[in-house]
């Protein structure tokens, strides 16, 4: 017993100073700490996305997308692997620039990285590295508990007029990781509600397990009550090995749709 409680000791002694440490960094640097978990510019990055689309009164939809970043050169590559209408589309992303690529015509078109991705709640943007350190500035911040959490949950205004939503309110745990958002258009209209309940380690690189987006707008009467759209996204697979350069390119996305 002695044993036990000398344990949990020391472990609440970490978790304190681990706790005081992330909470004596100023909300911007707060920012940029969330952005590095989930940002790997010495590695690239590969993944299977499941995204899960319920439509209220609707049959559900799921599109599995295979998925490369490198998060270096800014740049990524999804390909579209079901359902089987859409397979073969995919989305090229170089810098600024964002390709959609559409196997029937053998055409590339340039898209927003504001669009939604396979028409579901999630947005192209959803995809890339995490750049909110660059894109927002904090102009509140305050502590607060989100379920089993303790957080720091900070209000956003976009310095750039590149970004997907203008106002952002996040909520960010004591270990770092971003548990929640809520996108705002600019007038205070709130869009969608994110959660990340969990994370997984991947031979020290940190990957959310599953996504889950609520669109505050959309949605539909069901026995009397509002049920919202929702997309649930699982990433399975997560890879930090290499990747082809060959992978990043037009020809690529021609290559394997064939």
């Amino acid at each position: 017993m002695k044993h036990i409680s000398a344990r949990a000791f020391l472990l609440g002694i970490t978790f304190f100073l681990t706790l005081s440490s992330l909470w004596a960094l100023s909300d911007q640097e707060l920012l940029a700490r969330v952005d590095a978990l989930v940002s790997y510019y010495d590695t690239d990055f590969s993944a299977e996305y499941i995204i899960v689309q319920d439509r209220p009164g609707q049959s559900r939809t799921t599109t599995v997308a295979g998925i490369f970043r490198r998060d270096s050169s800014d740049t990524y590559v999804i390909i579209v692997m079901d359902p089987v209408m859409n397979r073969g589309q995919g989305y090229l992303k170089q810098g600024d620039t964002l390709w959609f690529y559409d196997p029937q015509s053998g055409n590339f078109n340039s898209t927003s990285s504001t669009a939604r991705f396979q028409n579901s709640n999630a947005r192209n943007s959803d995809f890339t590295r995490s750049t909110l350190a660059q894109d927002y500035r904090v102009v509140a911040g305050a502590n607060e508990t989100l379920g089993r959490f303790n957080t720091r949950v900070l209000t956003l205004e976009a310095v750039t007029p590149e970004v997907t939503y203008p106002r952002m309110k996040i909520w960010i745990c004591e270990d770092g990781f971003l548990r929640q958002t809520e996108d705002y258009s600019l007038s205070g209209q709130l869009l969608r509600t994110t959660a990340i309940p969990e994370y997984q380690n991947i031979n020290g690189y940190y990957v959310p397990r599953g996504i889950l987006m609520v669109d505050e707008l959309r949605g539909a009467v069901v026995g009397g009550v509002f049920v919202r759209e929702r997309t649930q996204i699982t990433i399975n697979r997560p890879s930090f090995t290499g990747v082809p350069d060959s992978v990043f390119s037009k020809t690529y996305l021609e290559t394997v749709s064939r």
